[in-house]
C-alpha cells in the first residue's frame, strides 16, 4: 500500500506542557479546558457543529517517536499487544478522544473534559452522536474491571521519546 499523508487541520491547546501527570483519558479529565485552533480558510466547515455537545478529536501524537508492538499500558501491569490499548507509541500515532463542545468563537472551538498535550496537531473533528457512537453491549476485554480506575490514573513518561 502506498503511503498516506495527513496534514494537519488545526492545533489543540491544553493546559498539560507535559506528559507527566496528565490524565490518560477524557474521563480523567472532567472539567478541563481547552480549545482547538482550526485553520481560518476551513472554517466554512464548522456550519452547524454548535448544535453538538460533544466532538470527536482525532489528532497526531506528536511527541510520539516510534512504535512498540507490545506495551504495558497506564492501567496494567502485563504488556499488552498495542492494539488492544490506547497508547500513543503506535505504528500511525494517531489519538481520539471525545470532549464536550462549550462555544465556538471563529475558528476557536472552546472545549471541556481534555486530556490532550499542549499544541497537538489535530487531524479531524467529528460530531459526536450518541445513537450512532455508543453500544450497550460492548465488551472491554483486558479492561473489564480496571474502569473506575481511568479517573485516578495520571499519565508518567513510560511512552514519552526515548
Amino acid at each position: 500500500m502506498d503511503e498516506i499523508t495527513y496534514k494537519p487541520i488545526g492545533v489543540i491547546h491544553s493546559p498539560f506542557t507535559d506528559v507527566q501527570g496528565m490524565p490518560i483519558q477524557p474521563s480523567g479529565a472532567s472539567g478541563v479546558e481547552g480549545t482547538v485552533e482550526l485553520n481560518t480558510d476551513l472554517v466554512p466547515g464548522l456550519k452547524d457543529l454548535d448544535g453538538f455537545s460533544h466532538i470527536i478529536l482525532i489528532y497526531h501524537f506528536h511527541l510520539s517517536n516510534g512504535h512498540s508492538l507490545e506495551v504495558i499500558p497506564f492501567l496494567d501491569d502485563t504488556p499488552r499487544g498495542v492494539f488492544a490499548t490506547r497508547a500513543p507509541r503506535r505504528p500511525n500515532s494517531i489519538g481520539i478522544s471525545i470532549v464536550r463542545l462549550t462555544g465556538i468563537s471563529g475558528n476557536t472551538l472552546q472545549i471541556q473534559d481534555v486530556d490532550i498535550l499542549n499544541e497537538t496537531p489535530v487531524l479531524d473533528i467529528k460530531p459526536f452522536v450518541p445513537e450512532f457512537d455508543n453500544r450497550r453491549t460492548a465488551l472491554s476485554g483486558w479492561l473489564s474491571g480496571k474502569r473506575k480506575d481511568v479517573r485516578k490514573t495520571k499519565a508518567d513518561k513510560r511512552f514519552a521519546n526515548r
